[in-house]
């Protein structure tokens, strides 16, 4: 009796203190039963074949999320993980008002695990990756701890806006130990952003207990580290969590921060459908069963007097009904179309005839000396940024050393003057939260420059920008646009060695949903970037370090250049030049110097890679016959090796000699200027290679 009073009494307090109905506690208890029969009719759907792919199950922690989002305002977003069905079905039911739109929820959550085009990403995603961006679930990832910066990001973005929205980021134990959780935590913590970190800690990364991968048996105490509240919360207690987050929530809104919440919670399945669960004792998972997050939320409404075991066979029967009537509409809906594989990589793009017009008039005016301002390509670049910050106000400019103090390349210090920290935010040294703060808040809605300070420390965010920014709007079932830009310079000439000198962009178009720009002038390099702020998808705008310097003449009248046209820099009939970035300049060096030989040389500057105008290559082969490549890239791997591809494959027929490339030889840039010079093309080099197709 008194272990029953007890009970009474804390449950109470805690309906009372969080202010909850009747009908809001039944609709908690109703969620936890859906999750539970939807993981389990995917478990037998697996067990049967009937179901492929990977599924990571959701049983047993069906508290977290419904606690958690029970607590939310219907705009408030999340971030999910590869374990996230239950998140989703939980976001989506609280969005959904009526009985027909939860139906109509729970069909599309059923048939996108299924991999059926009528899923919320049509297909596209499947089990791993539901997302429902336009209602604020900015999607699940199966990469563990991927979407932790992304959370952040969004909630970036909601500071930026001037919103009260909050931000939940879902993530397990295993998470808590990776890059991001820190960068992620420590980044939010400085900016005060209103994110609530939720940690899942069912004690098992796979199958590696957690205790043996960290010292501190809690994850909430590591938010003391970042000047964070940290709280550890039974995670099979719906009332639990929800009260946890309900406060986390309310000191976000008051601008006072992130919390760090620990839900200890247990999964019911291994950790996918492979997994034996050999690592746990029977014991252990009796014991944890017993606090079946289903059976916990019951026997709390009985005790307070609000469900009665009539109300309670009700409510078991129309979760029956409701997976049937999933499970109905799945069926019946298709495969995708085959040809649908190719659609939702990019959003569509936004240039117009008058922008090619323009861009083609302007060139032309240069060419003619008609155009007489003369700036540098760095001051091109900042005028660039600043009329597209003035021009609009989701533009803003991230990342490392850009602020008063700062900006080494493109003068942003300018531009922190003029805008303040708010628009040119100086962020710790997290190049893979830069990332990935980009994607977050370039899909919450703004316009990121995302500023990483060489090339060569890209793939150090390459998860975030590959994973999460360029792959979201496919996975989404094009339902998502990530409009974000990532600013950065490589290439060789300052004698600083390996790690600060490399010309990695090959490694960027490997990528599907990333554009990969690099311009050669500062008439190019204003109008590409103009165009990457404004397009929809996420753009790698890379600058070479040795053109900051270079002058050219560029209009005042505002342009934008259109992606995936390239310039024939210099007119010519022997041979066919391709080349981009720097090269550009010891290209057309060299095509005057072969003048003088007779020996007449095209120079094709590609000025975005991806998109790649192989057309203009082609045409350009027509008249020559002969097709040299030059790139600072390495020889083995480098994107010209793509273009000979596409020439082999498409106008073979129009060579006269064989495709000779002239690229960086196969080492690491090295620091000594004279073994630096033999690393990459120079223009002794590109002539020889010319006159070896010409011979």
């Amino acid at each position: 009796m008194e272990s029953q009073l007890s009970r009474f009494e804390y449950v109470s307090g805690l309906i009372e203190e969080q202010g909850l109905t009747k009908e809001e506690l039944v609709a908690m208890l109703r969620q936890v039963m859906e999750i539970r029969t939807m993981e389990n009719t995917i478990a037998s759907l697996l067990s049967k074949a009937v179901l492929k792919g990977a599924s990571h199950l959701y049983a047993g922690e069906e508290a977290v999320a419904v606690g958690a989002i029970a607590a939310l305002c219907d705009n408030d977003l999340i971030t999910s993980t590869h374990r996230g069905h239950g998140h989703a079905h939980a976001h989506g039911d609280r969005f959904a008002k009526t009985p027909e739109a939860k139906q109509e929820h729970y069909n599309k959550m059923m048939a996108e695990v299924l991999g059926r085009s009528g899923g919320y990403c049509k297909g596209k995603g499947g089990s791993m990756h539901i997302a429902d961006v336009e209602h604020g679930n900015l999607g699940a990832t199966g990469i563990v701890g991927g979407n932790i910066p992304v959370a952040v990001g969004a909630a970036l973005a909601q500071k930026l806006q001037g919103t009260e929205r909050v931000v939940v980021c879902f993530f397990g134990d295993g998470a808590s130990n990776t890059g991001n959780f820190h960068e992620s935590l420590n980044m939010a913590s400085v900016w005060s952003l209103p994110v609530i970190f939720v940690v899942e800690n069912n004690l098992y990364g796979m199958s590696v207990p957690f205790k043996k991968v960290t010292k501190l048996p809690d994850i909430a105490k590591r938010a003391c580290a970042y000047g964070i509240p940290g709280e550890v919360v039974d995670g099979m207690d719906v009332l639990a969590v929800r009260g946890a987050v309900e406060k986390a929530a309310e000191r976000a809104r008051r601008g006072e921060g992130p919390t760090l919440i620990e839900a200890k919670t247990y999964r019911w399945y291994g950790h996918s459908h492979s997994d034996p669960r050999a690592y746990r004792t029977r014991e252990e998972e009796s014991e944890w069963k017993k606090r079946d997050p289903i059976t916990v939320m019951k026997e709390n409404l009985e005790t307070v007097k609000m469900l009665t075991e009539g109300e309670f066979e009700t409510l078991e029967a129309a979760v029956e009904t409701k997976m049937e009537n999933a499970l109905d509409f799945s069926n019946q809906s298709p495969e995708p179309k085959a040809e649908d594989v190719t659609t939702d990589v990019f959003a569509p793009a936004k240039f117009t005839a008058a922008d090619y017009e323009t861009d083609r008039r302007l060139r032309t005016a240069i060419a003619k000396g008609e155009i007489k301002r003369e700036i540098s390509f760095a001051a091109a670049l900042v005028e660039a940024a600043r009329e597209e910050m003035l021009r609009d106000p989701k533009v803003f400019i991230m990342g490392e050393d850009v602020g008063l103090y700062g900006g080494a390349y493109g003068a942003t210090r300018d531009l922190y003057k003029e805008f303040g920290e708010w628009r040119v935010l100086d962020t710790p040294i997290s190049e893979a939260t830069i990332g990935g703060a980009a994607v977050g808040a370039a899909m919450a809605g703004m316009r990121p420059i995302a500023e990483i300070m060489y090339v060569d420390f890209t793939p150090l965010a390459m998860d975030q920008i590959a994973n999460q920014g360029a792959k979201n709007r496919y996975m989404f079932g094009g339902k998502t646009s990530v409009p974000m830009v990532v600013r950065t310079e490589g290439g060789a000439g300052r004698a600083i060695a390996a790690h600060h000198s490399q010309s990695l962009e090959s490694l960027w178009t490997h990528f599907p949903g990333i554009y990969v720009v690099m311009p050669s002038t500062p008439y190019d390099a204003k109008g590409l970037l103009k165009a990457a702020i404004r397009d929809d998808n996420p753009v790698m705008f890379i600058e070479h370090k040795m053109l900051y310097k270079e002058k050219g003449f560029v209009p005042e009248e505002d342009y934008v250049i259109p992606f995936g046209v390239a310039d024939i820099k210099r007119p010519g009939k022997d041979v066919t030049l391709v080349t981009y970035s720097r090269q550009v300049l010891n290209a057309l060096e060299a095509a005057k110097k072969l003048a003088e030989e007779n020996i007449d040389v095209e120079v094709i500057d590609l000025r975005t890679l991806k998109p790649l105008d192989i057309e203009t290559i082609i045409a350009s082969l027509k008249k020559t016959g002969r097709l040299v490549g030059v790139t600072e890239s390495y020889e083995n791997t480098s994107f010209i090796n793509e273009i000979f591809a596409q020439v082999n494959e498409q106008a073979f027929d129009y060579l006269d000699a064989p495709m000779v490339r002239v690229a960086a030889a196969n080492v690491p840039v090295p620091r000594a200027e004279i073994l630096e010079d033999q690393a990459i093309p120079n223009v002794k080099r590109i002539m020889a290679a010319c006159r070896k197709v010409v011979s």
